[in-house]
């Protein structure tokens, strides 16, 4: 696949962003960065529908970094409910740290500054510099991928990831001026979940249908590898929420045996739970018991 070499209709996008986009709360007028971060934050890898209330209570507990930074971690990783990927709140509880220390308790509005904080990689830095602060940043997720690869490209799907190429064919859509560059970026990111959807895309109420690539070449069908699907059942990942729920649900320190009962594999649950105190998400007590951080 080929470096973009033609532009879309950016003001065209950008109109249908502002009349069609979904009314996100980390959308609305007044948003600071502190709350993109947390929602760029939740949304990696998570659905919007079970990030959007779990977001709602967070910006209510904790609407400055400083009051993040003041909580618990056994607090933040309780409040992080069912989300997944449960690292990812240590990681802002530590970047909010960051934050209340280096920057007066202000998300910072550029990249390379977004990057040095704790946790916060390239798609979070570009995201939140965009969609925080309106500034023009190449911002590529999998929706994103998608839209450049059928639109711009003419392929049915982006095909593995490239970093430099990805980063390449965004910037290349991206008007220099910084409001419009950082409207199109979200309208990008929109398209690809909402009409460029992987499966069934909507076609008919694309904005671009008249200027897409995929349309002038047949709609051609992915040839490339096929995409492993992710399971979720009897995965690690199932085994370490099941263990760290018996510590949510409690206000101290269990025995062995009640982390024992959760899973019957004791390979793969020992595997989870030397893991999890690996990653710091639980700590074990002198006596042999097991606690989230800071509850012994």
């Amino acid at each position: 696949m080929e470096t973009a070499s033609h532009a879309l209709p950016a003001l065209e996008l950008v109109d249908w962003f502002d009349a069609a986009a979904r009314p996100l709360p980390w959308r609305a007028p007044g948003i600071t960065g502190w709350g993109v971060l947390v929602s760029e934050t939740m949304l990696q890898q998570t659905p919007v529908n079970r990030v959007r209330p779990i977001w709602e209570e967070w910006m209510q507990r904790w609407p400055r970094p400083s009051d993040l930074a003041a909580a618990p971690q056994a607090e933040v990783l309780r409040a992080w409910g069912k989300l997944g990927y449960p690292r990812r709140a240590l990681r802002l509880h530590e970047a909010a740290g960051a934050i209340a220390d280096q920057h007066g308790d202000v998300v910072p509005a550029d990249v390379d500054t977004l990057l040095a904080l704790p946790g916060v990689g390239t798609y979070t830095a570009r995201a939140v510099t965009a969609f925080a602060y309106g500034k023009r940043a190449p911002v590529v997720d999998t929706n994103v991928r998608r839209v450049v690869a059928r639109a711009v490209h003419g392929a049915g799907d982006a095909g593995p990831p490239s970093p430099k190429r990805d980063l390449a064919d965004v910037d290349a859509l991206l008007p220099e001026d910084d409001a419009t560059a950082a409207k199109l970026s979200a309208a990008l990111m929109e398209l690809g979940q909402t009409v460029c959807t992987v499966r069934s895309p909507a076609c008919d109420s694309c904005p671009v249908a008249a200027d897409c690539a995929w349309q002038h070449a047949g709609r051609p069908a992915y040839d490339g590898p096929a995409k492993k699907v992710q399971k979720f059942a009897g995965t690690d990942r199932q085994v370490r929420g099941k263990l760290l729920d018996v510590l949510r649900g409690t206000d101290g320190p269990v025995p062995r045996a009640a982390l024992d009962a959760v899973w019957s594999d004791a390979g793969q649950r020992d595997r989870c739970l030397d893991s999890l105190l690996v990653d710091g998400l639980i700590e074990q007590t002198d006596d042999g018991r097991f606690a989230l951080p800071g509850e012994h």
